[in-house]
């Protein structure tokens, strides 16, 4: 019987898909289903086999085995439930990518507890609001975060990732998974601001199954790749397809923990001979402005990104230095990933920009305001058939005449000027074009005249003079049009993105907004 995994070609994708053909991929079934079982436990039979490659903030390796991990994270189950935790209690831990994080992560899901994955950098608003929204029984965090957790929780319910090997280390280095395939098992949060917290995506064991499909045709995954995703594995990207499904398939991933660099994360694409790789577009953005990765050697075979639109330079140089195409593949957190470019199939053409085509099985559609159908070419917004309703993802597209989807910016990122409607991700991708910009942000921000007036934030290795203001301005007029340019321009030295890598444009205009009240008030 023929595997899906076996199958690498767009064709064989249409022709042989099934949600049955998803569920051979694992050991359990709809009635027993354990994450942990299938992404550790199964392929922990090879003593130094690594599961997880880490590169730290300074530079240096850490890699963790499936032993290592099934054998402490079994001992983490064991005392977990010796301390009172039951099935459905939560388990959060704040911490970035190390031996605790994946003990944590996989401990809490063997015992059926629900495993809780916060950003590392939440401060004590916004760590609050998400702790009181799922109570979690258990806080992980380590010493720099001690203060932040204090005060949101009792000083009983946390423990420092320093002291988890030594409360465990007594206890079996075997547990028996009993979960059922419907038992919940993670809350994800989305990346928001502290003041306006975004309810918690609820994930049962079974999504592992589901994520497959975004695994096999969004990254391209097969077992066999020498994997690696920079995202951070508290964001769904870094946790779902940079960790459990490379996992599941028993493929060695790896991970940034600390303050990104794409310097180091080049010398880990070389020194572990790295073949698929799934980022946020920043993270291309940002090996390009290195200037120095031509001065490595790659094995990349596939390469995917996902988070927001890439800008054309940034396409052409990544695909030049791997000599593969840069696969987009587009989804959300609610939805998981619906549109990709089928990376590693020989017989589907990728055109650069597109979000790709449908993932199998999956319908999709470009929509007007009043629900009816867009034709190739004209915008709208991108909805998808589920359980028989049309869910909206609040991002805009459209479509061309090969059924390739493209994406045109989120529903509130369209800024309307003097009755102009406007592009903020459009004017971005102008304004990546110039050489001295090496990453900016578009907002709209208020004008008495025209009620809107665009914004740019504007990261460059230039001049930050007026004459570069202009400079700037002129050239996205004579590319865009002459009204559809920023008015305003203010150069900063790093932007306001989310812990996924996207850019934060609602904290740039919460920042705006504010700016302009204390104006108002003087």
């Amino acid at each position: 019987m023929v595997k899906l995994t076996e199958l690498t070609r767009y064709d064989d994708a249409q022709r042989a898909y099934s949600t049955d053909k998803l569920w051979e991929l694992f050991d359990g079934d709809r009635d027993r289903f354990n994450i942990a079982h299938e992404c550790i436990d199964r392929h922990a039979g090879q003593t130094d086999r690594p599961a997880v490659r880490i590169v730290n903030a300074d530079g240096s390796f850490e890699i963790l085995t499936f032993k290592t991990l099934s054998e402490e994270s079994s001992q983490l189950a064991n005392w977990l439930v010796a301390r009172g935790i039951r099935k459905g209690d939560r388990v959060a831990f704040m911490l970035e990518p190390s031996r605790a994080f994946y003990v944590s992560l996989f401990g809490a899901l063997k015992c059926g507890a629900i495993s809780v994955p916060m950003f590392t950098l939440f401060g004590p608003d916004g760590l609050k609001l998400r702790l009181n929204d799922c109570s979690p029984a258990l806080l992980i965090v380590n010493a720099e975060k001690l203060a932040v957790a204090s005060e949101a929780l009792p000083r009983d319910q946390i423990v420092l990732d320093t002291e988890l090997l030594g409360l465990i280390e007594s206890q079996p280095v075997v547990y028996e998974c009993t979960t059922a395939a419907t038992d919940l098992a993670v809350f994800q949060y989305t990346s928001g601001t502290t003041r306006d917290l975004p309810a918690a995506v609820q994930h049962s064991h079974r999504a592992l199954v589901v994520l497959m499909a975004a695994a096999l045709y969004g990254t391209g995954i097969r077992p066999g790749d020498e994997f690696f995703c920079p995202s951070s594995p508290a964001w769904g990207h870094g946790l779902w397809h940079g960790a459990l499904a490379p996992l599941a398939l028993g493929v060695t991933t790896g991970s940034c923990a600390g303050k990104f660099s794409a310097q180091h994360l080049i010398q880990a694409l070389e020194a572990f001979g790295i073949t698929n790789m799934s980022a946020a577009a920043t993270h291309y953005r940002m090996i390009r402005n290195t200037g120095a990765a031509s001065d490595h050697h790659y094995a990349i075979q596939k390469a995917s990104y996902t988070g927001e639109p890439i800008d054309a330079e940034t396409l052409d140089y990544m695909q030049t230095l791997f000599k593969r195409p840069l696969c987009s593949m587009y989804g959300t957190t609610e939805i998981g990933v619906v549109l990709a470019n089928y990376p590693g199939a020989e017989d589907f053409t990728v055109k650069a920009g597109s979000l790709g085509k449908p993932l199998p099985g999956m319908r999709i559609e470009i929509r007007a305001p009043d629900g009816t159908l867009r034709p190739p070419g004209l915008k709208g917004e991108i909805v998808l058939l589920r359980k028989g309703e049309w869910l909206a993802t609040k991002d805009l597209g459209w479509i061309d005449e090969d059924g390739y989807f493209y994406h045109a910016g989120r529903a509130d990122d369209v800024i309307i000027s003097a009755g102009w409607t406007m592009s903020a991700v459009e004017i971005e991708q102008t304004l990546l074009a110039h050489p001295s910009v090496q990453d900016v942000a578009v907002i709209g921000v208020p004008d008495e005249l025209r009620g809107l007036v665009v914004k740019a934030f504007i990261v460059t290795d230039g001049a930050k003079d007026l004459a570069q203001i202009e400079e700037l301005q002129r050239f996205t007029r004579e590319r865009l049009s002459l009204h559809e340019y920023p008015r305003q321009i203010e150069f900063i030295s790093e932007l306001i993105k989310t812990p996924a890598g996207k850019i934060n444009r609602k904290a740039l205009r919460d920042r705006e907004a504010v700016k302009t009240s204390e104006r108002i008030a003087s």
